[in-house]
């Protein structure tokens, strides 16, 4: 069988959008189950990355650009994101010396 013939065939649409159906889902179960805010915050990050995965296949399968300039946008709202949570986590654990979401209690000076 000539290898050139097996560079040629396409990853399913389906893949994709399976792999970034389990991207966000892992997202959501992270979000609900650990404690840790910097572990509550890259699952966030992990839902906006699986989020692009479906944007960037919708994008490829329709042959339209639009969707790869809107994944754009978002990953730009992601950095600005990224940058003021990590700087309110960083606020947060020298107030309370703890980065537990249970232990965590904003309202107290």
């Amino acid at each position: 069988m000539n290898s050139l013939h097996l560079i040629q065939h396409e990853v399913p649409l389906a893949w994709y959008l399976l792999l970034s159906a389990v991207l966000f889902c892992l997202g959501i179960v992270g979000f609900l189950i650990k404690r840790n805010l910097i572990t509550v915050f890259m699952s966030i990050e992990l839902m906006l990355n699986g989020v692009n995965l479906s944007f960037v296949t919708f994008a490829h399968q329709w042959h339209q650009v639009k969707g790869q300039i809107f994944v754009f946008f978002v990953m730009v709202v992601a950095a600005a994101e990224a940058a003021v949570g990590l700087a309110i986590i960083i606020a947060v654990f020298r107030a309370r010396a703890t980065l537990a979401v249970d232990r965590i209690d904003l309202m107290k000076l």
